[in-house]
């Protein structure tokens, strides 16, 4: 907190009466992030082509694993950040299963890939944040690449 007290520019009193905890600061910082995503998710929703969306969102997914680690890892840990972003997840869930429908609809996905299979594929995905981080990018991007290729109807 002192640290960012400091590049903020404000003494520590100040920043601790804005946020009494380390948890409201990150809630904060992260407000505006987990909007962004939501923002993307509305805009895939509003595609026409159901696989252009659902495929440009797992590769959004994959993305911000390698990019935004600390959103990652705020949303998909425990913890009270995480908590108090869980009405967006269950939201991002329910646009998400939507995707999945409408592609499946469109016959674009393989007979019998459902939302859990989805969600298998965006759990590996998000597994790689343990990789060093010259090599994430590049594992990361090939993996979205084989789990769509996985999913896509012949």
């Amino acid at each position: 907190m002192r640290e960012v007290a400091r590049r903020a520019g404000v003494g520590v009193a100040t920043l601790y009466r804005h946020f009494p905890t380390r948890a409201d600061l990150l809630t904060a910082v992260l407000a505006e992030r987990v909007e962004a995503c939501g923002e993307q998710m509305r805009r895939a929703l509003d595609d026409p082509d159901p696989w252009r969306a659902l495929s440009g969102m797992i590769r959004a997914f994959a993305d911000r694993q390698v990019h935004d680690r600390a959103l990652n890892e705020a949303l998909l840990g425990p913890g009270v950040v995480a908590e108090a972003f869980a009405a967006e997840r269950r939201e991002h869930t329910r646009a998400m299963n939507v995707l999945i429908v409408r592609a499946r609809d469109a016959g674009l996905l393989r007979a019998g890939v459902g939302p859990d299979d989805v969600r298998a594929g965006l759990l590996a995905i998000a597994s790689l944040r343990g990789l060093p981080p010259a090599r994430h990018a590049q594992v990361a991007d090939r993996l979205a690449g084989l789990v769509l290729a996985g999913m896509r109807a012949g």
